[in-house]
Formats: structure tokens, sequence, C-alpha cells
């Protein structure tokens, strides 16, 4: 076991992330160890910290969003050699035989292992995520960075990619289709670049006039005013999906007239019941689909990776020190970041 690596954690849902110091497990031969360069900061982070979901347990180092370089590979791992840029994402271990697993699911597989927060069932020790200087992986969950791909930010592609690249993928993005995109921050600015370069006519829901410049930047051909009822009826029946982003309760029914026959709504950012009441009329009589996707497996997330290798497609980051943590979740909680944050990690080595 590697000991005392330094990190930023949280010791209870009240009290803001301070300097800490955790143990990493000793390698085993299938896994990679991975000097931590950049971790971006995902809403799941803040959520987690402050148990807004529950069952959090601490002290917690959260951050699933992880770019690094390949320090040490065990006798069995074939795939990566020291000094390869690497990342790891939500997942870093699953049973590897359920029927999720099988199919290339890993997110879904009822034992499947988060990167931070939850019991690794091989030693009993808890994940701690990327807030920290190294972390140690099973290499079948450690994915190869593209040449050429901004390592700062190619972080949020781990979680905000992969999170609007599975609907898409899933509900056939691509050219001679409609997508909107409902909800401009770190998941849909990500949704807005993908399924431009997939192809499709795409365009923005908002409820804010004055973003309509920045999201054609991102790749958005048009933007509707979701509060404007004239705006919304001349939508109808248009979107093959609408990607839905907004973390947190809000209506739904004004979007589903906006789809088209058999047409898809997938929540990717909302956790809990909706409020209001969704009206099933138009789903029903419109053979039309709501949809929750999560996350996606490691194929998916390679893939993913490789499409952004290909297309130079990077999240919009600001790059912040760790000490600059706290302040950074509080301006998250705002919207007040275009459009991630991402941790520049040799600051926890600053005094």
């Amino acid at each position: 076991m590697t000991k005392d690596i330094r990190a930023y954690a949280a010791v209870s849902a009240t009290e803001k992330l301070l300097p800490h110091r955790i143990d990493r497990r000793t390698p085993r031969n299938d896994d990679v160890t991975i000097e931590i360069l950049y971790c971006g900061v995902c809403h799941s982070d803040l959520h987690t910290v402050r148990n807004d979901w529950g069952g959090t347990r601490y002290p917690i180092v959260p951050g699933h969003e992880i770019i690094g370089r390949v320090t040490g590979v065990g006798s069995a791992v074939t795939r990566f050699k020291v000094g390869d840029a690497v990342g790891v994402g939500c997942i870093v271990d699953s049973c590897g035989h359920c029927p999720a697993c099988e199919q290339g699911y890993e997110q879904h597989c009822p034992e499947s292992i988060y990167t931070y927060g939850i019991t690794d069932p091989r030693d009993g020790t808890m994940t701690q995520g990327g807030y920290s200087e190294k972390i140690v992986v099973h290499d079948e969950f450690v994915l190869r960075i593209p040449d050429g791909l901004d390592l700062k930010g190619a972080a949020p592609l781990l979680c905000a990619g992969i999170t609007t690249w599975s609907p898409l993928k899933a509900f056939n993005a691509g050219p001679g289709s409609k997508v909107a995109v409902v909800g401009l921050g770190g998941l849909g600015h990500m949704a807005l670049k993908l399924a431009n370069a997939l192809g499709a006519e795409v365009t923005l829901f908002t409820r804010s006039p004055g973003k309509e410049a920045d999201a054609r930047r991102l790749g958005a051909h048009n933007v509707v005013l979701s509060t404007d009822p004239a705006q919304m009826a001349a939508v109808a029946g248009q979107f093959n999906l609408i990607v839905d982003t907004v973390p947190y309760v809000h209506d739904l029914n004004p979007y589903i007239p906006t789809l088209s026959f058999k047409g898809t709504l997938a929540l990717v950012g909302y956790l809990g019941p909706l409020e209001p009441a969704l009206n099933s009329t138009q789903i029903i009589l419109g053979s039309k689909l709501l949809a929750g996707s999560l996350v996606g497996g490691i194929p998916a997330t390679q893939e993913m990776l490789d499409f952004c290798g290909k297309h130079n497609i990077t999240s919009d980051i600001e790059v912040i020190n760790m000490q600059d943590i706290n302040t950074a979740y509080e301006r998250m909680l705002k919207s007040d970041v275009k459009y991630r944050f991402v941790i520049d990690m040799a600051s926890l080595k600053a005094k």
C-alpha cells in the first residue's frame, strides 16, 4: 500500500474541502498506476460532498474526470506503458460477467465500483477520487487519450462528454436527424459540440436570450427561447431527440410537443421526482419516448474519446488550483463557469 498521498477531502457534509492524506492500494498485476495531472469538477462531486443523495461516507475525495500519465503497470497489463496519457472516468471496476458487463454497459452492473465513495470488494477499502496526486486502477477501466488532444480540455470528456455521447449514439443522432439540447452548462455545451460533429441539425432550448452567440459558437444551428410560446410552437413536431441536461427539477411538459413522431426525450442531468407531473397524453398519442441515460460503459467512452481526437473536440474549461475548489463549488452552483472547472493537480504540491 502506498501511504501519505496528497489529496483534498470533505470530512462532513457541512465543511469545506481541505488538504488530506490518503492511502492507495498496492498495485495488483492487472493495475495501472497513474500520476494525476488534471481532474474535472462535476456537479456529482458537489452533490456527493454535501450528501445531497444520501449515503456519503467521510472522509471523501471526489473527482471522476481524471487525466494523467502512467507511472507503472502490473505484470499482466499489455495495453499501457509508462508515459502514456490516460484517463479514468466514473467507474473503476465491475463484476465482468453480468449481462450489463458482457454488453459493455459496466455502469449498469449491480456490482459496479465507482471512482469514489464505494467499498472495493477485493480489499475492503473505500475508493477515493481524482482530487489527489495519484491513483491505482484496474487496467480494463483505464482509457487511452488520443495523441494531440489537449489534456486539460479532455478531462471533462470522462463524465460530461460520455454522459451526452451515450444518448446521442443510442438514439441515432447523425446526418438527417434533428437534435435539441435543453440547458447550456457543463453537459449542454458538450452535447452541442458532439451532436454537431455527428452531423445532426442542432438546436438549443434555453431560458436565457443572451446565450445565443455562445450556443452557435459551440455548434447549435438554431436557438429557441423555451419561455416564448410562439418560438416553442414554431418547432412543434421537429426533434428526433431531445437531450435534457438540466440538473434540477423542471417542467418537461413544454418539450414533449416539439418531439417528432417516435421521438425521444433523454434525461441525463436530473435525478428525482418530476414536478409538475408529466402529462402522458402526447407521449402516448405520438408514440414518443421518455428515456434516461447514465454516463457510459468503457467501450463507449473509448469510442467517444477517439471521436473527439479525430474531430479535436474538448471541453471549454477554466483551470483552477486545488486550493480554489470551495470557491469553484459556489460558482458552479451559480452557473458561473464556461463551462467546466478543471483542477491543475500540480497545485497540490504548492505550500
